[in-house]
Formats: C-alpha cells, sequence, structure tokens
C-alpha cells in the first residue's frame, strides 16, 4: 500500500469517526497474481459514501504534465484495460468511483491531490483522448493536506 492510499484510507476512517458516520475505509491485500479491482474501498449504509477509488501519484517535478491512460494504467493478459475493469467492477457493485490523483513537486514543496469522478475518467477514455493534463486535474476537487497528510471532504467530492 503506497503513503497516498494508506492516508486516504485514514483520512476516510476519521471522517466518519469525526461526524459520527457509520462507514469503513479499507484496502484489500494485493496477492502477485489477482487482480485488484481498485486500490481504497470505502463502505458505508449511506448511499454516496459507497465508493471505489483508484490511486494515482505522478511525478510534476520530473516533468510529468499528464496523467496518460496507456502510461499510468495497466491493460491484462486478456489485453482488458483497467479503466474497463474498474468501469466493470463499479458498475457491478453500485459503488460510485474516483479516481484520487496526487501531484508530487519534490522535495520541500507541498503534494496536491484531486478526486477525479469516475465518469469523467470513463467519457475521456472512451473518446480516444488518452490523458489528463496536470491543469485539468487541479481544476477537480482537491483533497486537502494537513499535519503532513490528507484530510478527505467527500461531501464536495460528491456535490460536484
Amino acid at each position: 500500500m503506497t503513503e497516498f492510499e494508506r492516508g486516504l484510507v485514514t483520512s476516510f476512517n476519521n471522517y466518519f469517526k469525526e461526524n459520527n458516520m457509520r462507514g469503513i475505509s479499507y484496502r484489500l491485500k494485493q496477492h502477485r497474481f489477482t487482480p485488484q479491482f481498485l486500490d481504497v474501498l470505502v463502505d458505508s449504509l449511506h448511499p454516496d459514501y459507497y465508493l471505489g477509488i483508484e490511486c494515482k501519484s505522478i511525478s510534476v517535478e520530473k516533468g510529468t504534465k499528464a496523467l496518460y491512460f496507456t502510461q499510468h494504467f495497466t491493460t491484462d493478459k486478456k489485453g482488458v484495460h483497467q479503466i474497463e475493469r474498474i468501469s466493470d467492477f463499479l458498475n457491478h457493485s453500485g459503488r460510485s468511483g474516483f479516481l484520487a490523483v496526487e501531484l508530487r513537486f519534490g522535495v520541500g514543496r507541498s503534494r496536491e491531490a484531486y478526486a477525479i469522478p469516475w465518469k469523467d475518467i470513463w467519457e475521456r477514455f472512451t473518446s480516444d483522448s488518452l490523458k489528463f493534463t496536470v491543469e485539468e486535474i487541479s481544476t477537480y476537487p482537491s483533497i486537502l493536506r494537513s499535519g503532513g497528510g490528507y484530510r478527505v471532504d467527500p461531501d464536495s467530492w460528491i456535490k460536484r
């Protein structure tokens, strides 16, 4: 589990506790030969918080100017793209999906993260536009940092 994924899981669990809500966020253990559907799952009886989140982290410091569907996502042995697999899982499970993108700016500079609704990922993927630029990513709701970690406010994601 990456630091970003761990931070989101912790942040969601803190959010539920602080707001006295029933819900839990977790990451399923990834096995070597078993595909993982999503990085972070959020379960709640409240339908707005029944979520599946894929996490990507890109280094803006090293010159990455976009999140590319060919470079940052995988294709399995059968040729099925990760975005297709995730979309299928979200449709079958009834979860709302998000892509959480962390932008790393280098040592001494703060990281930024944004939540992109999965429907926007799917629309872009099926339109054959194979990327989201850093500028486009930063127009989505931010996932705030607090005390060196992330602090989710899923209400701002959902209301977008």
